[in-house]
């Protein structure tokens, strides 16, 4: 059985390996290159991370509304801020995803580079080609690194969110309300520091992109 299950995970890989070389390959020849989806695909897991700062910030204001609720409908109140987690769950979704596309052609475009060091004759061109993929590896590797930490950050948050929202569902009055007002705090802390973790990654993605568009020719 576990070999069946390795099998068809090996299977399963290997297809989609060919599905996306088939991909990278029919893009190259209408003129866009590698390089040129890498570049789209870190602009748009930066806008992902943008975007999430922002429903992450906003499922926390409409928690403080909850938590300051002092009457009226307050399952109406609460139905708005667990659409405002849904929201921020279904970013940091985006956010995984767009990173997973930036690995996804990162590693195509250096497998081919390398390849095509290897085609080169003369030395010094070689070597020069060899510098520049060091460094743009070199600076793609702290961008993975940077947009990683921050990502990690996400999953504890949303558990914490989740929590509380499905504990206030469970006990809509003020007696909830007050019982985790303590654990507000703590989330207030740490949406602040994955915003400031979400601002490296994005400043990082706008000086990646800077080097790979200026290395260009």
């Amino acid at each position: 059985m576990k070999r069946l299950i390795t099998s068809s995970l090996m299977a399963a890989t290997l297809l989609l390996t060919g599905c996306q070389s088939a991909y990278y390959g029919a893009m190259e020849k209408v003129g866009y290159h590698k390089r040129d989806i890498m570049v789209d695909r870190v602009k748009a897991a930066k806008e992902s991370q943008e975007d999430a700062q922002k429903e992450f910030s906003s499922a926390l204001e409409e928690m403080q509304a909850l938590l300051n609720h002092d009457g009226g409908n307050l399952e109406k109140a609460y139905n708005k801020a667990k659409d405002e987690y849904e929201s921020a769950q279904s970013a940091a979704d985006d956010v995984s995803n767009r990173i997973n596309k930036v690995e996804d052609v990162a590693e195509a475009l250096f497998d081919e580079w390398q390849a095509e060091i290897g085609e080169i004759s003369k030395a010094s061109l070689r070597r020069n080609s060899e510098t520049k993929l060091k460094e743009t590896r070199r600076s793609y590797e702290q961008l993975m690194k940077t947009m990683r930490r921050a990502e990690s950050k996400m999953p504890p948050i949303l558990t914490a969110m989740k929590d509380n929202m499905l504990y206030l569902k469970h006990n809509l009055n003020a007696q909830a309300i007050g019982a985790i007002k303590g654990e507000f705090a703590s989330l207030q802390t740490d949406i602040s520091g994955l915003i400031k973790e979400m601002n490296k990654s994005i400043n990082e993605s706008t000086k990646f992109i800077e080097a790979l568009e200026n290395s260009k020719g």
